[in-house]
Protein backbone atom coordinates (compact mmCIF):
# COMPACT_ATOMS: atom_id res chain seq x y z
CA UNK A 1 0.00 0.00 0.00
CA UNK A 2 1.46 3.37 -1.06
CA UNK A 3 0.67 6.54 0.78
CA UNK A 4 -0.21 8.35 -2.46
CA UNK A 5 -3.13 5.92 -2.93
CA UNK A 6 -4.47 6.97 0.46
CA UNK A 7 -4.02 10.64 -0.37
CA UNK A 8 -5.85 10.32 -3.71
CA UNK A 9 -8.82 8.67 -1.98
CA UNK A 10 -8.86 11.35 0.72
CA UNK A 11 -8.63 14.09 -1.90
CA UNK A 12 -11.68 12.72 -3.74
CA UNK A 13 -13.60 12.79 -0.45
CA UNK A 14 -12.51 16.41 0.23
CA UNK A 15 -10.79 15.35 3.46
CA UNK A 16 -8.92 17.97 5.45
CA UNK A 17 -6.75 15.55 7.45
CA UNK A 18 -5.44 12.00 7.10
CA UNK A 19 -4.29 9.88 10.05
CA UNK A 20 -1.88 6.96 9.59
CA UNK A 21 -1.77 4.82 12.76
CA UNK A 22 -0.50 1.25 13.11
CA UNK A 23 -3.24 -1.20 14.09
CA UNK A 24 -5.96 0.79 12.28
CA UNK A 25 -6.89 1.43 8.66
CA UNK A 26 -6.13 4.99 7.49
CA UNK A 27 -8.65 7.49 8.85
CA UNK A 28 -9.64 10.79 7.22
CA UNK A 29 -11.45 13.85 8.58
CA UNK A 30 -14.18 15.07 6.23
CA UNK A 31 -15.92 18.28 7.35
CA UNK A 32 -14.92 17.61 10.99
CA UNK A 33 -16.07 13.95 10.97
CA UNK A 34 -13.48 11.16 11.40
CA UNK A 35 -14.11 8.43 8.81
CA UNK A 36 -12.22 5.11 8.43
CA UNK A 37 -10.99 4.53 4.88
CA UNK A 38 -11.45 1.37 2.83
CA UNK A 39 -7.85 0.15 3.16
CA UNK A 40 -6.24 -2.71 5.11
CA UNK A 41 -5.18 -2.28 8.72
CA UNK A 42 -1.74 -0.67 8.84
CA UNK A 43 1.23 -2.52 10.34
CA UNK A 44 4.15 -0.89 12.18
CA UNK A 45 6.41 -1.79 9.26
CA UNK A 46 4.03 -0.09 6.82
CA UNK A 47 3.82 3.16 8.78
CA UNK A 48 7.63 3.31 9.13
CA UNK A 49 8.01 2.71 5.39
CA UNK A 50 5.52 5.52 4.70
CA UNK A 51 7.55 7.91 6.85
CA UNK A 52 10.72 7.09 4.94
CA UNK A 53 8.84 7.42 1.64
CA UNK A 54 7.66 10.98 2.20
CA UNK A 55 10.19 12.57 4.60
CA UNK A 56 13.59 14.00 3.68
CA UNK A 57 16.65 12.40 5.30
CA UNK A 58 17.04 15.32 7.77
CA UNK A 59 13.37 14.97 8.80
CA UNK A 60 13.81 11.21 9.31
CA UNK A 61 16.94 11.84 11.40
CA UNK A 62 15.08 14.42 13.49
CA UNK A 63 12.30 11.89 14.02
CA UNK A 64 14.75 9.18 15.06
CA UNK A 65 16.40 11.57 17.53
CA UNK A 66 13.29 13.24 18.97
CA UNK A 67 10.40 10.88 18.07
CA UNK A 68 8.64 13.86 16.47
CA UNK A 69 9.14 15.68 13.18
CA UNK A 70 7.24 18.31 11.19
CA UNK A 71 7.68 18.61 7.44
CA UNK A 72 5.75 19.09 4.21
CA UNK A 73 5.02 16.65 1.39
CA UNK A 74 3.86 17.40 -2.15
CA UNK A 75 2.00 15.24 -4.67
CA UNK A 76 2.05 16.60 -8.22
CA UNK A 77 -1.62 16.20 -9.09
CA UNK A 78 -3.03 16.72 -5.58
CA UNK A 79 -1.17 19.47 -3.79
CA UNK A 80 0.86 19.83 -0.60
CA UNK A 81 0.46 18.37 2.87
CA UNK A 82 1.65 19.52 6.28
CA UNK A 83 2.88 16.40 8.06
CA UNK A 84 3.59 15.56 11.69
CA UNK A 85 5.35 12.25 12.34
CA UNK A 86 5.25 10.95 15.91
CA UNK A 87 5.46 7.78 17.98
CA UNK A 88 2.29 6.08 19.21
CA UNK A 89 2.56 2.96 21.38
CA UNK A 90 6.02 2.34 20.05
CA UNK A 91 5.07 2.68 16.37
CA UNK A 92 5.35 5.45 13.78
CA UNK A 93 2.17 7.48 13.21
CA UNK A 94 1.54 10.28 10.73
CA UNK A 95 -0.96 13.14 10.71
CA UNK A 96 -1.31 14.92 7.38
CA UNK A 97 -3.14 18.20 6.81
CA UNK A 98 -4.16 18.90 3.21
CA UNK A 99 -3.10 22.30 1.91
CA UNK A 100 -4.90 23.59 -1.14
CA UNK A 101 -2.55 23.98 -4.09
CA UNK A 102 -4.06 27.32 -5.01
CA UNK A 103 -4.45 30.14 -2.52
CA UNK A 104 -8.19 30.90 -2.31
CA UNK A 105 -9.24 34.52 -2.83
CA UNK A 106 -10.45 36.33 0.27
CA UNK A 107 -13.89 36.73 -1.32
CA UNK A 108 -14.31 32.93 -1.43
CA UNK A 109 -13.74 32.35 2.30
CA UNK A 110 -17.02 33.76 3.68
CA UNK A 111 -15.04 36.23 5.78
CA UNK A 112 -16.26 39.70 6.82
CA UNK A 113 -15.41 42.49 4.38
CA UNK A 114 -13.33 44.28 7.01
CA UNK A 115 -10.61 41.62 6.71
CA UNK A 116 -9.94 42.69 3.12
CA UNK A 117 -9.46 46.24 4.44
CA UNK A 118 -6.69 44.99 6.73
CA UNK A 119 -4.58 44.16 3.66
CA UNK A 120 -4.33 47.91 2.96
CA UNK A 121 -2.61 48.66 6.29
CA UNK A 122 0.84 50.20 5.77
CA UNK A 123 2.32 48.97 9.07
CA UNK A 124 1.48 47.39 12.42
CA UNK A 125 0.63 43.98 13.83
CA UNK A 126 -2.34 41.89 12.65
CA UNK A 127 -3.07 38.64 14.52
CA UNK A 128 -5.26 35.80 13.28
CA UNK A 129 -6.10 33.49 16.19
CA UNK A 130 -8.07 30.35 16.89
CA UNK A 131 -7.79 26.68 17.69
CA UNK A 132 -5.81 24.24 15.55
CA UNK A 133 -7.74 23.64 12.32
CA UNK A 134 -9.73 26.87 12.54
CA UNK A 135 -8.51 28.16 9.16
CA UNK A 136 -5.89 30.64 10.36
CA UNK A 137 -3.31 29.64 7.74
CA UNK A 138 -5.83 29.89 4.90
CA UNK A 139 -6.98 33.35 5.98
CA UNK A 140 -3.40 34.61 6.25
CA UNK A 141 -2.47 33.09 2.89
CA UNK A 142 -5.44 34.78 1.22
CA UNK A 143 -4.42 38.11 2.77
CA UNK A 144 -0.82 37.70 1.57
CA UNK A 145 -2.00 36.77 -1.92
CA UNK A 146 -4.27 39.81 -2.05
CA UNK A 147 -1.28 42.05 -1.29
CA UNK A 148 0.90 40.06 -3.72
CA UNK A 149 -1.54 40.88 -6.52
CA UNK A 150 -1.84 44.57 -5.67
CA UNK A 151 1.45 45.97 -4.38
CA UNK A 152 5.05 46.13 -5.54
CA UNK A 153 6.59 45.17 -2.22
CA UNK A 154 8.85 42.58 -0.59
CA UNK A 155 7.05 39.87 1.40
CA UNK A 156 8.92 37.42 3.66
CA UNK A 157 7.12 34.47 5.24
CA UNK A 158 8.54 32.40 8.12
CA UNK A 159 6.64 29.11 8.37
CA UNK A 160 6.67 25.69 10.08
CA UNK A 161 6.48 24.17 7.53
CA UNK A 162 5.78 26.18 4.35
CA UNK A 163 2.13 25.52 3.54
CA UNK A 164 0.73 27.49 0.60
CA UNK A 165 3.42 28.01 -2.02
CA UNK A 166 3.23 31.57 -3.33
CA UNK A 167 4.39 32.70 -6.74
CA UNK A 168 5.76 36.21 -6.85
CA UNK A 169 3.22 38.32 -8.71
CA UNK A 170 3.64 42.07 -8.34
CA UNK A 171 5.48 41.47 -5.05
CA UNK A 172 8.70 39.58 -4.47
CA UNK A 173 7.74 36.74 -2.11
CA UNK A 174 10.35 34.80 -0.15
CA UNK A 175 9.28 31.79 1.95
CA UNK A 176 11.52 30.39 4.66
CA UNK A 177 10.83 27.08 6.38
CA UNK A 178 11.73 26.25 9.96
CA UNK A 179 14.52 23.68 10.02
CA UNK A 180 15.37 23.89 6.33
CA UNK A 181 15.96 27.67 6.01
CA UNK A 182 16.21 28.91 9.61
CA UNK A 183 16.83 27.33 13.04
CA UNK A 184 13.95 29.12 14.82
CA UNK A 185 11.22 31.70 14.25
CA UNK A 186 13.11 34.21 16.39
CA UNK A 187 16.33 33.74 14.38
CA UNK A 188 14.46 33.96 11.07
CA UNK A 189 12.62 37.10 12.18
CA UNK A 190 15.77 38.75 13.53
CA UNK A 191 17.53 38.29 10.18
CA UNK A 192 14.41 39.10 8.14
CA UNK A 193 14.55 42.63 9.52
CA UNK A 194 17.88 43.03 7.67
CA UNK A 195 16.47 41.75 4.38
CA UNK A 196 14.53 44.88 3.39
CA UNK A 197 10.99 43.48 3.92
CA UNK A 198 7.77 45.47 3.71
CA UNK A 199 5.46 42.68 4.91
CA UNK A 200 6.42 39.80 7.22
CA UNK A 201 4.34 36.71 7.95
CA UNK A 202 5.38 34.85 11.12
CA UNK A 203 3.80 31.41 11.27
CA UNK A 204 3.27 31.56 15.02
CA UNK A 205 4.30 33.81 17.92
CA UNK A 206 5.13 30.83 20.10
CA UNK A 207 7.71 32.27 22.52
CA UNK A 208 8.75 35.51 24.13
CA UNK A 209 11.68 36.26 21.80
CA UNK A 210 9.61 35.79 18.63
CA UNK A 211 6.77 37.88 20.08
CA UNK A 212 9.13 40.69 21.08
CA UNK A 213 10.77 40.74 17.64
CA UNK A 214 7.37 40.74 15.88
CA UNK A 215 6.22 43.72 17.93
CA UNK A 216 9.53 45.50 17.27
CA UNK A 217 9.20 44.85 13.53
CA UNK A 218 5.69 46.32 13.58
CA UNK A 219 6.93 49.28 15.60
CA UNK A 220 9.68 50.03 13.07
CA UNK A 221 7.29 50.40 10.13
CA UNK A 222 6.65 46.87 8.83
CA UNK A 223 3.30 45.15 8.42
CA UNK A 224 3.55 41.94 10.47
CA UNK A 225 0.97 39.15 10.31
CA UNK A 226 1.04 36.23 12.71
CA UNK A 227 -1.04 33.69 14.65
CA UNK A 228 -1.74 32.67 18.23
CA UNK A 229 -3.71 29.75 19.65
CA UNK A 230 -6.19 31.95 21.48
CA UNK A 231 -9.96 31.96 21.07
CA UNK A 232 -10.85 35.65 21.34
CA UNK A 233 -9.41 39.14 21.24
CA UNK A 234 -9.20 39.80 24.99
CA UNK A 235 -7.45 36.47 25.61
CA UNK A 236 -5.01 37.31 22.80
CA UNK A 237 -3.99 40.60 24.42
CA UNK A 238 -3.63 38.95 27.83
CA UNK A 239 -1.57 36.05 26.41
CA UNK A 240 0.94 38.43 24.84
CA UNK A 241 1.29 40.50 28.02
CA UNK A 242 1.63 37.37 30.19
CA UNK A 243 4.61 36.15 28.11
CA UNK A 244 6.68 38.94 29.66
CA UNK A 245 8.10 39.18 33.19
CA UNK A 246 6.02 41.36 35.50
CA UNK A 247 8.70 44.06 35.47
CA UNK A 248 8.33 44.50 31.69
CA UNK A 249 4.56 44.26 31.34
CA UNK A 250 3.82 47.97 31.53
CA UNK A 251 6.34 48.65 28.77
CA UNK A 252 4.96 45.91 26.51
CA UNK A 253 1.38 47.14 27.05
CA UNK A 254 2.46 50.50 25.69
CA UNK A 255 4.29 48.92 22.71
CA UNK A 256 1.38 46.60 21.94
CA UNK A 257 -1.11 49.46 22.17
CA UNK A 258 0.93 51.42 19.64
CA UNK A 259 1.46 48.56 17.14
CA UNK A 260 -1.55 46.23 17.26
CA UNK A 261 -3.95 46.95 14.39
CA UNK A 262 -6.45 44.09 14.60
CA UNK A 263 -7.20 40.68 16.09
CA UNK A 264 -9.20 38.23 13.97
CA UNK A 265 -10.37 35.17 15.95
CA UNK A 266 -11.82 32.27 13.95
CA UNK A 267 -13.92 29.18 14.65
CA UNK A 268 -14.86 26.77 11.84
CA UNK A 269 -18.29 25.15 11.50
CA UNK A 270 -19.63 22.35 9.32
CA UNK A 271 -22.26 23.78 6.98
CA UNK A 272 -25.75 22.29 6.88
CA UNK A 273 -26.91 24.08 3.71
CA UNK A 274 -24.17 22.61 1.48
CA UNK A 275 -21.01 20.50 1.86
CA UNK A 276 -18.11 22.37 3.36
CA UNK A 277 -17.07 24.61 6.22
CA UNK A 278 -17.68 28.23 7.14
CA UNK A 279 -15.94 30.48 9.70
CA UNK A 280 -17.43 32.50 12.51
CA UNK A 281 -15.09 35.44 13.08
CA UNK A 282 -14.60 37.80 16.01
CA UNK A 283 -12.94 41.05 14.96
CA UNK A 284 -11.23 43.63 17.14
CA UNK A 285 -10.00 46.81 15.45
CA UNK A 286 -7.59 48.95 17.43
CA UNK A 287 -9.35 52.27 17.82
CA UNK A 288 -8.00 54.91 20.24
CA UNK A 289 -10.35 53.52 22.90
CA UNK A 290 -8.95 50.02 22.45
CA UNK A 291 -5.38 51.32 22.63
CA UNK A 292 -6.16 52.99 25.97
CA UNK A 293 -7.72 49.76 27.28
CA UNK A 294 -4.52 47.86 26.41
CA UNK A 295 -2.27 50.48 28.02
CA UNK A 296 -4.34 50.53 31.21
CA UNK A 297 -4.57 46.72 31.59
CA UNK A 298 -8.35 46.64 31.12
CA UNK A 299 -8.53 43.82 28.56
CA UNK A 300 -11.72 42.55 30.24
CA UNK A 301 -13.51 45.55 28.67
CA UNK A 302 -12.66 44.50 25.10
CA UNK A 303 -15.88 42.44 24.52
CA UNK A 304 -18.02 45.47 25.40
CA UNK A 305 -15.99 47.72 23.08
CA UNK A 306 -16.41 45.22 20.23
CA UNK A 307 -20.18 45.04 20.84
CA UNK A 308 -20.59 48.82 20.74
CA UNK A 309 -18.49 49.32 17.59
CA UNK A 310 -20.24 47.03 15.14
CA UNK A 311 -20.80 49.96 12.78
CA UNK A 312 -17.07 50.12 11.94
CA UNK A 313 -16.69 46.37 11.36
CA UNK A 314 -16.08 44.91 14.82
CA UNK A 315 -18.06 41.84 15.83
CA UNK A 316 -18.08 39.37 18.72
CA UNK A 317 -17.79 35.65 18.16
CA UNK A 318 -21.33 35.02 19.39
CA UNK A 319 -22.79 37.65 17.05
CA UNK A 320 -20.96 36.03 14.12
CA UNK A 321 -22.24 32.59 15.15
CA UNK A 322 -25.81 33.86 15.45
CA UNK A 323 -25.61 35.40 11.98
CA UNK A 324 -24.47 32.08 10.50
CA UNK A 325 -27.36 30.30 12.22
CA UNK A 326 -30.00 32.80 11.07
CA UNK A 327 -28.62 32.55 7.53
CA UNK A 328 -29.30 28.80 7.63
CA UNK A 329 -25.61 27.85 7.36
CA UNK A 330 -25.01 26.04 10.68
CA UNK A 331 -27.06 23.97 13.11
CA UNK A 332 -28.47 25.26 16.37
CA UNK A 333 -26.57 22.59 18.32
CA UNK A 334 -23.22 23.59 16.82
CA UNK A 335 -23.94 27.28 17.37
CA UNK A 336 -24.61 26.78 21.08
CA UNK A 337 -21.70 24.36 21.56
CA UNK A 338 -19.10 26.76 20.09
CA UNK A 339 -20.44 30.00 21.59
CA UNK A 340 -18.50 32.00 24.16
CA UNK A 341 -21.71 32.40 26.21
CA UNK A 342 -23.91 29.36 25.42
CA UNK A 343 -26.82 30.33 27.67
CA UNK A 344 -27.03 33.83 26.19
CA UNK A 345 -26.87 32.67 22.57
CA UNK A 346 -29.43 29.92 23.26
CA UNK A 347 -31.93 32.59 24.31
CA UNK A 348 -30.99 34.71 21.30
CA UNK A 349 -31.55 31.85 18.84
CA UNK A 350 -34.89 31.03 20.40
CA UNK A 351 -36.15 34.60 20.06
Amino acid sequence: MKIDQILHTAHEADASDIHIVAGHPPVMRVHTVMTPMDFPVLTPETTRAMLEEIASPPAVKQFDDLFDSDFSYAVDDLGRYRVNAHMQRGCVALTMRAIKSKVPPLAALNLPDVIARLTYLPRGLVLVTGDTGSGKSTTLAAMIQSMNERYRKHIITLEDPVEYAFESNRCLVEQRELGADMPSFSSGLKHALRQDPDIILVGEMRDLETTALAITAAETGHLVLSTLHTVNASQTVERIIDMYPASQQNQIRSMLANTLQAVVSQTLFSRIDEPGMCPAVEILLCTPAVRNIIREARAFEIPNVIETNRAIGMTTLDSAIAELYFNGMISREDAIAQAAFPDKIERQLAA
